[in-house]
């Protein structure tokens, strides 16, 4: 047993170390640590910035929705050229409502009464000064590439998006909007499509946006890319396009591009019947290079055929192209409408698959060679008798806002069909496809579902002049494209 001073002892150790630690810890309270002695006065200066001072950015725009006004377009053009490719632009500039510039190399001839100047015109900057060693190029794509920089220094008020394109670049409009609406416009956002052959894009880039079928850009990444632009753009001497110059300098900044189907090169030769007759389930957003296929529409000029097309496309812009698919069972006819173009009557029953596949009425760009494209193909039957009777759009009603609206697309025959059997010929007695719309709201972006579609005088007996009755309406729960069993 312990004798009590032993405890008074050790009580009396215990009581003066608790007084020095707590006397220890008040002092380092008051002690400021000395400052650490970094040698790279830049990195000091980083850690004392804050996010504002380190990239000050304009203030953050109210969250109203995108609309026509927010957007800059810049056209790329040249004045030797801008008479006869300005009527592509006259089709969807709209006076006094659409902002931005044609940027030609020199100033137009306003003296020619037939010279188109509806769109605002500006001269682009002298570019000579800038390195170009591509052999098989041309020097405008420089000045091209710095659209997006002049049309930034212009210093245009509540600019969200710099939209770029070529004189003969087609948009369309609506549709435009309502995409660049998906997007943060206060986010650094670079959008467009690839080209439809692959020989371009492996020469090229898979990575950028291509130009002719238009690309946007979002004004913090413009405002980004402009004090770089100029030295990126002597980096890459070297390339062939405009597009290609941006798309890299883009790149460099860290910024990845955002595909959208909608956008189209049209990197083809030939007819782009097969493509636009099985148009993805998006949007149509641009055409590019019509000048290089044919006419849309058989038997009408370019600028005709493209105008009719533009007029269904006003109807009902985000249902414009969109592929419904249907089946007469009690004739054994396969029916597909690409809304306000064209409608197919095949005269045997075929699988979805195969419908929704673009007929390859085309050609590469390039070496005009069979492919391959970047989307899958099936081939055209060089017999006509085997072929689907095609209808072109001719009339369309409608009020402009997803009601209910009316088309009529006549026959057009490629060809003699006598003599290729009954099943073929039958579907020759209807001369006039007309289709009925259901007003119905397709939700464009949020995983939109492709329309359903039936015939509705199936039943009817056949005249000389027959018109097929096709509706077009929200799919019904369980509804698929499923043939019978015996059939598929």
């Amino acid at each position: 047993m312990s004798k009590p001073r032993d405890s008074l002892s050790s009580l009396m150790k215990l009581t003066l170390s608790l007084s020095i630690f707590t006397s220890l810890a008040l002092l380092l309270l008051h002690i400021k640590p000395a400052p650490q002695q970094y040698t790279n006065k830049n990195f000091i200066k980083f850690l004392h910035q804050t996010p504002q001072d380190a990239h000050p950015e304009r203030p953050i725009q109210r969250q109203t929705d995108t609309n026509i006004s927010h957007i800059v377009f810049g056209i790329g053009g040249t004045a030797k050229n801008w008479k006869y490719r300005s009527r592509y632009t006259e089709v969807w500039w709209q006076s006094n409502v659409t902002r931005g510039f044609a940027w030609l190399d020199e100033p137009l001839n306003l003296t020619e009464s037939s010279t188109r100047s509806f769109i605002p015109v500006r001269v682009s900057e002298d570019t000579s000064r800038f390195k170009f060693t591509c052999s098989y190029g041309s020097r405008s794509a420089v000045r091209i590439a710095r659209i997006v920089l002049e049309s930034f220094k212009l210093g245009m008020e509540d600019v969200r998006w710099f939209v770029m394109g070529d004189d003969d670049t087609v948009f369309f409009m609506e549709n435009l909007v309502d995409l660049l609406s998906k997007y943060d416009h206060n986010q650094m956002v670079y959008i467009g499509g690839n080209s439809e052959s692959v020989e371009q894009d492996v020469i090229h880039s898979y990575g950028m946006a291509y130009g002719g079928g238009g690309f946007a850009i979002s004004y913090p990444l413009a405002k980004e890319l402009v004090p770089v632009l100029d030295g990126c753009i002597d980096r890459y001497h070297y390339f062939f396009g405009s597009d290609e110059r941006v798309g890299a300098c883009v790149a460099e900044i860290g910024v990845r591009t955002i595909h959208e189907p909608g956008f189209h090169q049209v990197d083809i030769r030939g007819s782009a019947y097969g493509l636009l007759s099985a148009h993805p389930t998006t949007p149509l957003v641009s055409l590019h290079h019509l000048d290089y296929v044919e006419p849309l529409i058989p038997n009408k000029t370019r600028e005709d055929s493209l105008r009719a097309l533009h007029r269904a496309y006003k109807r009902d812009p985000a249902r414009a192209l969109q592929k419904s698919v249907c089946y007469d069972l009690q004739r054994n006819w396969s029916v597909s409408v690409s809304w306000g173009y064209t409608v197919q009557i095949h005269s045997r029953l075929i699988t979805a698959k195969e419908l929704l596949t673009p007929l390859q009425t085309f050609r590469s760009w390039r070496s005009w060679s069979e492919g391959p494209f970047t989307f899958n193909t099936r081939e055209e039957s060089d017999d006509t008798c085997e072929r689907e009777i095609r209808y072109f759009v001719s009339d369309v009603e409608g009020d402009g806002e997803g009601h209910s609206t009316s088309s009529v697309y006549k026959r057009f025959d490629e060809g003699e069909r006598e003599g290729c059997g009954d099943g073929a010929v039958v579907p020759k007695s209807v001369d006039v496809a007309a289709v009925k719309m259901d007003p119905l709201e397709w939700i464009k972006f949020k995983a939109p579902r492709r329309h359903c579609c039936e015939v509705i005088n199936e039943h009817e007996e056949e005249t000389e002049s027959s018109v097929l009755q096709v509706r077009i309406r929200k799919c019904k729960l369980g509804e698929s494209l499923t043939l019978p069993p015996e059939i598929s």
